[in-house]
C-alpha cells in the first residue's frame, strides 16, 4: 500500500544495521530535499510490525528537522489491515475487516536535543492508538 507510493517520492533508504551511517544519509540527503523545499516522512519504527513498538523508535526525524530549523508534525498509522507476509513483509494479504486510520498531530519545532518533542511524537501516537481502541497493540 505504501511501498509504490514511497518509491514515486524518492525514498531515502536506510540500512537500519549502521544507525550511525543511517543518521548521516538521512541528514545529508533530508537536509537537501528540505532545501529544495519537499517535505520528508520518516517512520521512526524499526521496521513494520504487528505491534507498536515504542522503544524501537529513532529520533532520526527529530534530528534532520532540528539541523534544519524544520517543523515536525507527528503522524500516527493504523495500517494492521495490510498483514505482514508470511515470506516477503510487504506482500502481506489486505484485511478488508479491518480499518485504516491516520491522524496528523500539530507541527512542533524543536528546541534544545530534541527529546521532548521526541516524546512528544511518541506520546501522539500512542494517545491515537488508545483513541482507536488499539491499546492492546502497544508494547512498551
Amino acid at each position: 500500500m505504501f511501498g509504490p507510493v514511497g518509491k514515486a517520492r524518492h525514498p531515502i533508504m536506510v540500512g537500519r544495521e549502521n544507525p550511525r551511517e543511517d543518521l548521516k544519509l538521512v541528514i545529508e540527503d533530508g537536509s537537501s530535499r528540505l532545501q529544495e523545499g519537499r517535505s520528508i516522512i520518516i517512520f521512526p519504527q524499526k521496521t513494520r510490525s504487528e505491534v507498536l513498538e515504542v522503544s524501537t523508535f529513532n529520533s532520526l526525524g527529530i534530528k534532520l528537522a532540528k539541523k534544519n530549523n524544520a517543523y515536525v508534525v507527528p503522524v500516527a498509522i493504523m495500517s494492521n489491515a495490510w498483514t505482514i507476509g508470511k515470506k516477503i513483509k510487504e506482500l502481506g494479504k489486505l484485511d478488508t475487516t479491518k480499518i485504516v486510520r491516520f491522524a496528523f498531530g500539530k507541527p512542533m519545532k524543536v528546541e534544545n536535543s530534541g527529546t521532548e518533542e521526541h516524546q512528544k511524537v511518541i506520546n501522539f501516537i500512542k494517545e491515537k492508538f488508545t483513541e482507536w481502541n488499539c491499546s492492546d497493540l502497544i508494547k512498551e
